[in-house]
């Protein structure tokens, strides 16, 4: 799998997770496959506050939209 998108760390380290290669890899693997029926932000392993950025990331556009929607789709695989 390969997810080493500066971006995606970046993300990671916007969440408040360890953002390494190896970390972003394992955490995608635990949490994958995330059902088609459950949006990104309303997945059970967020906090409050991760859940909160995500969506409001999402809805309003906003520059991180995008690795939000990359992180979605490897959750999704």
């Amino acid at each position: 799998m390969q997810t080493n998108t500066p971006a995606l760390a970046t993300l990671f380290q916007q969440l408040g997770l360890d953002h390494d290669q190896t970390s972003i890899e394992r955490f995608i693997k635990r949490h994958s496959p995330l059902p088609e029926s459950c949006r990104l932000a309303d997945a059970p392993f967020w906090d409050k506050a991760q859940a909160d950025f995500l969506r409001q990331q999402l809805l309003a556009d906003a520059e991180w939209a995008e690795v939000v929607d990359q992180l979605n789709l490897l959750l999704r695989g």
